[in-house]
């Protein structure tokens, strides 16, 4: 199996950062991309922002020039680097990793557990 823990959220003031991290473990056979999601109330979860093992990324026109995703393939951690918060951007963040196990070598989508972001005055 494989584990998503997530880091880094809080309560930020419009205009200010915040960075999350997630780190992957377990029997992680190869990791095809890793992305987050966010979910705020009432709303769908959506993808947002999405790294391939290639390190090329994608994101949403919402948060271009103000987030960054990048990762650290030695740790099987991604980083999302949130500058410039909006009260919009307040939401439930995801990580999530898209990757094959030693024990089962057809990809699938695993989570994390989420955590909560807010951009308040």
């Amino acid at each position: 199996q494989v584990q998503l823990v997530e880091s880094g959220g809080g309560l930020v003031q419009p205009g200010g950062s915040l960075r999350l991290s997630c780190a992957a473990s377990g029997s992680i056979f190869s990791l095809y991309r890793m992305g987050w999601y966010r979910q705020a109330p009432g709303k769908q979860r959506e993808l947002f922002a999405v790294i391939l093992s290639d390190n090329s990324t994608n994101s949403a026109d919402s948060v271009k020039g103000r987030f960054t995703i990048s990762r650290d393939a030695a740790k099987n951690t991604v980083y999302l680097q949130m500058n410039s918060l909006k009260p919009e951007d307040t939401a439930v963040y995801y990580c999530n990793a898209y990757t094959g196990t030693w024990t089962s070598r057809v990809p699938r989508d695993y989570w994390g557990q989420g955590t909560q972001v807010t951009v308040s005055s």
